[in-house]
């Protein structure tokens, strides 16, 4: 049968998602491999996010910095996550691209972009976490909350109370920023750091350092949230019971 989002006339739910804006945050791509891996993979979970949502993943935003091996800016010596408001087609290629592509998406009212990530990685701060945006309206600063906290029951490394929501001058560029002030109130921005060095359990004492296994399990985890946000659960095929051997 035809999945749930590809029926004729059927509204698309989409899920954006876009990682390593800057060329130095090496975990955002493990993050966002997890996703990708997860997503792809035969796993029941996985069968039924397809099935109900579209996933947009742009896995590596400033790939002539990464080739360079620059830490922050692009080859024309821009940081690209302070120029979402007006990228350049000739200068920001990258983000001119993308841009124009989650617009068309917006005007088109056969789809509902519910989620922009993009997945960052944080030199000081221990975990993952999240940036979100400030609203005037308190239930939509209420249901923004909703995502991360269903993911820090998901994964043990994530921290909500790290997490945030401002709207800090300074960030008036960056994708969350910028498409938290353009999308409509049923749509979510939100910025996915992790630490580049390890994630805290069972009190401040305990730091596990992060390898690249870990950062694609937190990314696994947060494809796997998707599930409880939508409360797909209940579509999630089952394995059956084995067989009692009789004597």
């Amino acid at each position: 049968s035809a999945a749930a989002n590809l029926r004729p006339g059927a509204e698309q739910k989409v899920v954006f998602i876009t990682a390593r804006v800057h060329p130095g945050e090496t975990p955002s791509s493990f993050v966002c491999q997890g996703i990708i891996d997860f997503l792809v993979s035969q796993h029941p979970v996985a069968k039924v996010l397809r099935d109900h949502l579209v996933f947009k993943i742009a896995p590596m935003l400033n790939p002539d910095g990464v080739y360079l091996g620059n830490y922050r800016c692009s080859l024309m010596g821009f940081d690209l996550n302070r120029h979402w408001a007006n990228p350049s087609p000739w200068a920001h290629p990258t983000l001119h691209g993308v841009k124009q592509l989650i617009i068309e998406m917006y005007n088109n009212p056969k789809i509902n972009l519910e989620f922009y990530i993009d997945i960052h990685a944080h030199s000081t701060m221990m975990n993952g976490f999240m940036y979100g945006n400030i609203f005037e309206d308190e239930e939509r600063f209420q249901r923004q909350a909703v995502f991360p906290k269903l993911l820090c029951q998901n994964a043990e490394d994530f921290s909500y109370s790290s997490t945030s929501f401002n709207r800090d001058a300074v960030k008036a560029g960056t994708g969350r920023r910028f498409l938290g002030g353009l999308l409509n109130d049923t749509s979510y921005c939100y910025t996915l750091e992790v630490s580049f060095y390890s994630y805290i359990l069972d009190g401040p004492t305990t730091a596990v350092p992060y390898t690249e296994e870990a950062y694609m399990k937190l990314g696994r985890n947060v494809a796997r949230t998707f599930l409880d946000y939508y409360r797909l659960n209940s579509l999630v095929e089952r394995p059956l019971a084995p067989t009692p051997k009789t004597r």
